[in-house]
């Protein structure tokens, strides 16, 4: 996940994963027919992780499997701090998901990654009750996200400080 999350599928050689992991080359081919066989492996691990972590945040709130009567604004909110925590502490999860949607040229990436970003919108809807134009949002801010702390800011918006310094450097 690390290189991949590093490197991207194009950029990432099996044999750079192969060292990492301390395995030889061909053993890596033996539990994966394909370097993207083994990208979208990573891909899938990488949304467990924010599955598992969307889990944990409802679950702070309610009773985890059920939303939670009158708190789906809770909840989401709840869902989102998890998942903020995830990208301060694992940066990889994160750069690896931005490579899983730059991979989406390839057709099998794409119906993978599709799907799975379907399936956390479902179970973001399961967990917390909010439907429509609510959980869009919900997303869309979740993406903007993404990018601030690709980027290393806490927020793109355009009344943050560094947005206003940098658009003027």
């Amino acid at each position: 996940m690390a290189e991949f999350a590093r490197g991207g599928l194009h950029g990432t050689s099996v044999g750079q994963i192969a060292q990492r992991v301390g395995v030889a080359q061909p053993y890596v081919f033996a539990l994966f027919p394909t370097k993207q066989d083994l990208f979208i492996a990573a891909v899938e691990r990488g949304f467990d992780r924010v599955e598992a972590t969307f889990r944990e945040g409802a679950a702070t709130v309610g009773q985890g499997s059920e939303p939670a009567e009158g708190c789906e604004e809770e909840t989401l909110a709840a869902m989102g701090s998890a998942y903020k925590e995830l990208l301060v502490r694992d940066r990889d999860c994160l750069m690896l998901q931005l490579q899983s949607y730059a991979a989406c040229d390839e057709p099998a990436i794409r119906e993978r990654v599709l799907r799975r970003f379907a399936g956390l919108v479902a179970l973001a809807s399961e967990l917390s009750g909010v439907q429509g134009e609510e959980l869009d949002d919900y997303f869309r801010h979740g993406m903007a996200l993404n990018v601030a702390a690709a980027m290393g800011v806490p927020d793109i918006a355009t009344g943050e400080a560094w947005v206003l310094g940098a658009a003027e450097s």
